[in-house]
């Protein structure tokens, strides 16, 4: 099977390379998931050194290597059945999904030279790649979380742009002003990115970049305050042109 596999199917665009490498990709992962059971019993320590294949089809096939030196392609990891009942199934399977990823990968970029894929089909076929989970990460459950995390993440920043658009509309003036982030770095000069930095002068608390509440800035000791943290209210705050903290407010005036 190896050997038709290599004659048979030589794929020669970038398309068609991505097309065999899913295709591998699939058949190893069905070894080291649906059907785990069949691949373990088929790596037993007793027999010789053996290999996990993937081929274009999306089957899989544990065999001996290939005989003829040099291969026609690039050879996956050897001897896997040898640490089969030398370390945990997990651990054990985590590590042949790391070394599936690795000739996965050379496979692919096998065929690019030797079908003199230029430097913009290279960089085209490892972001096609790229943006696959890895063999490792579907066998150990990473997939499923970053993708949980990225749903999440996504969902919150499309919350915290629409809360901000609503305090926005309220503030007015620079110490009424939550700062909101941008979309992108661009556009921060330097007084903004020094603003972020800031934290409450009352509590400590997070600087004005943060959304979860309105701030108000003293134009005396330049420093934020959360309005709450100084009995200060949006509707108030824009009545006043400089606004005095209750610390400044406080001090006693110097003698002359």
């Amino acid at each position: 099977m190896k050997g038709a596999d290599a004659a048979l199917y030589n794929p020669r665009t970038v398309e068609e390379v991505f097309r065999d490498f899913k295709g591998r990709r699939s058949g190893m992962i069905k070894a080291l998931t649906s059907d785990v059971e069949k691949f373990f019993q088929m790596c037993d320590p007793e027999k010789e050194n053996l290999s996990l294949y993937g081929y274009p089809s999306e089957q899989w096939e544990v065999n001996l290597p290939a005989e003829e030196v040099p291969p026609e392609l690039p050879e996956p990891a050897l001897g896997i059945n040898f640490a089969r009942d030398g370390m945990a199934e997990k651990d054990w399977l985590s590590l042949v999904a790391v070394h599936s990823d690795a000739w996965l990968v050379s496979v692919a970029f096998y065929f690019g030279a030797r079908f003199g894929f230029d430097k913009a089909d290279r960089k085209r076929l490892f972001n096609m790649i790229n943006e696959l989970p890895t063999i490792f990460e579907v066998v150990t459950g990473t997939a499923k979380k970053q993708a949980k995390e990225k749903s999440s993440s996504n969902h919150g920043s499309n919350k915290s742009k629409s809360n901000s658009k609503a305090r926005g509309s309220e503030s007015q003036g620079r110490h009424s002003e939550v700062l909101q982030p941008k979309d992108e770095d661009e556009g921060l000069d330097e007084e903004e990115e020094d603003e972020r930095e800031e934290t409450c002068g009352a509590c400590g608390g997070g600087g004005p970049s943060s959304l979860d509440e309105p701030w108000i800035f003293c134009d005396f000791c330049e420093t934020w305050f959360h309005m709450k943290c100084v009995k200060m209210t949006p509707a108030r705050a824009k009545q006043i042109k400089q606004y005095k903290c209750p610390s400044c407010s406080n001090k006693r005036a110097r003698p002359d």
